[in-house]
């Protein structure tokens, strides 16, 4: 994503056809049960979804690490292996360490197309080798110090079991080697958010207890012509991320849709978010309520309903009252350039995760990586334990490609029901919505029980209480996929041909004999259809016949 192209419609094109992810971020004391809590959407329109996993390892001195960019596989390096890799799956390993990112892109000229470190192996590279969120941080930068930094500009989510961190990094450009970045704790009482814009403004130059930063990060600004003041009124954002109209629209008001839900005065940010007033949103604020997994899942799932942003009541959302805009987001029409909504969840999410981490509980069940493929607000999120050592097969590497059909891949599965639902959105939102309610507030409710179990076991037994949750993960994964399967025939019997089957606890109503039951053919939205009269309604009118 590069957002120092010219023109603002090219801007906007390199934001809509790139990475464009979302992070959500909540301290232990914002949380309803002293977890913490970070969330990812890994939004790209050529990411698979699967579930990564590395098992946990010890290796010889001198053994290489071949080192693959994680968007493209491009071969960029080898770097020494580390003595001892830890376990990871998805984006959390076995210390209830979890890690996140969103592309901000930044001045394209700092990009090193020589380096080695890719932000996607930075993150899993970390994962198999800190501990804490603080290790995690040093490991990053001591990385792309060393090896070079590769990709764009990058914010990162690092969160562990105690700490919420926001690192943001950007390199140097060729013949400059490693990056310039600082990185900020959030307070334990708040909550944060970052969506493909820098969001880390004027940070504190004397609190390493909560900020720590590389010693050249404004000096090389200052350098590079890109700041000019004191260095108390450095921001890293306008500096290496310099705000414009897409960074407002397409990213900032995701990130203000959370802060929307969850503190009263929200509105107070909508001129930023509309280019009427420059002073930012804050990097953290805290909520007006403690927030729970399930309110991380459905923000996860949100389409700025309710707000001035809401795409599903204009003519572009349809008769059904869709929320999705598909491409291109940016478009010129008579010479003017105009652009769609881009809300959280968006139709081309590889895979979506909420990261929960407890420090009140041993690491093997402390952590759950609560995983889903495909769009969020048609996903089902299913617990993950990080010490597994076994992916599902649902979720594992290789079962299907982004090119290969698979029915036994998830990620396929969830594609075909959501491809489905997208034409009758506001119909089959119902459908899917009852069974991925069903479905979580089972495995919530199924929780508790299962991790005091494994909790005894862990006393006697650690390999066997590994086995237990490597077998309960894969039952709720295969359980969540039989479902979402079901759901997918369904929706093709009840929707068929643009009506509706009438259902009766359940199950399709026949006719007094036993044969087919007329169905519903409902009435397209009268909205819409006011808008098709004013476009073509002297076409389409009734008219008398001459006779």
């Amino acid at each position: 994503m590069k957002k120092t192209i010219s023109t603002v419609f090219f801007i906007f094109l390199a934001i809509a056809s790139s990475f464009a992810c979302t992070n959500l971020l909540v301290g232990k004391k914002a949380s309803t049960d002293g977890s913490t809590f970070v969330t990812y959407s890994a939004d790209s329109y050529a990411l698979y979804g699967e579930l990564y996993h590395w098992p946990a390892a010890k290796h010889a001195p001198g053994t290489m690490l071949d080192v693959y960019e994680w968007d493209t596989h491009k071969y960029l390096g080898q770097i020494p292996q580390a003595a001892e890799t830890y376990n990871v799956i998805g984006n959390m390993n076995e210390h209830q360490l979890c890690i996140g990112e969103t592309t901000f892109g930044g001045r394209e000229e700092l990009v090193d197309t020589t380096a080695i470190i890719d932000y996607g192996s930075l993150i899993y590279i970390t994962l198999q080798r800190a501990k804490t969120a603080r290790e995690a941080i040093q490991i990053m930068t001591d990385l792309v110090a060393t090896y070079g930094y590769y990709s764009e500009g990058e914010s990162f989510s690092i969160v562990d079991k105690n700490e919420v961190w926001i690192l943001e990094m950007i390199g140097k450009g060729l013949g400059n080697k490693g990056a310039v970045w600082v990185a900020v704790r959030i307070p334990d009482d708040c909550i944060a958010a970052h969506a493909n814009q820098s969001r880390i403004h004027q940070f504190p130059l004397n609190d390493k207890e909560n900020c720590i930063y590389s010693k050249d990060v404004i000096s090389f600004a200052k350098k590079m012509g890109f700041y000019q003041g004191a260095d108390k009124d450095f921001s890293f954002s306008k500096a290496y991320n310099p705000l414009d109209w897409g960074g407002l629209r397409f990213c900032e008001a995701r990130v203000w849709s959370f802060y929307n839900q969850y503190t009263d005065n929200a509105k107070q940010w909508i001129p930023y978010i509309l280019g009427e007033n420059p002073t930012p949103m804050p990097l953290y604020v805290k909520p007006n309520k403690p927030l729970g997994v399930r309110d991380l899942m459905a923000m996860m799932r949100d389409h700025y309903e309710g707000t001035v942003f809401d795409p599903t009541n204009d003519f572009g959302a349809g008769p059904f009252h869709s929320p999705y805009r598909f491409n291109p987001l940016a478009f010129e029409v008579d010479g003017k350039k105009y652009a769609f909504e881009r809300p959280i969840s968006t139709q081309q999410t590889g895979f979506v995760f909420v990261g929960q981490m407890r420090s009140h509980l041993p690491d093997e069940i402390g952590g759950v990586f609560w995983f889903g493929v495909d769009d969020a607000r048609f996903t089902v999120f299913t617990p993950m334990y990080p010490c597994m050592t076994e992916v599902p097969e649902c979720y594992r590497t290789g079962n299907g490609d982004f090119n290969h059909f698979s029915w036994t891949s998830a990620f396929w599965v969830h594609n075909w029901v959501a491809n489905m639902a997208y034409a009758r959105y506001n119909q089959m939102i119902v459908d899917a919505k009852e069974i991925q309610d069903k479905l979580e507030f089972r495995f919530l409710e199924n929780q508790p029980m299962i991790e005091q179990f494994v909790q005894e076991k862990l006393l006697s037994n650690k390999q066997e209480s590994v086995t237990l949750l490597t077998n309960y993960s894969w039952q709720v994964a295969q359980i969540a996929l039989n479902e979402w399967k079901s759901l997918g025939e369904k929706l093709v019997v009840k929707y068929m041909d643009g009506t509706v089957k009438k259902e009766k606890n359940g199950q399709f109503i026949t006719n007094e004999y036993g044969g087919s039951q007329y169905p519903n053919r409902p009435m397209l939205d009268e909205n819409f259809l006011r808008e098709v009269v004013k476009q073509k309604g002297s076409w389409l009118e009734e008219k008398e016949i001459k006779k």
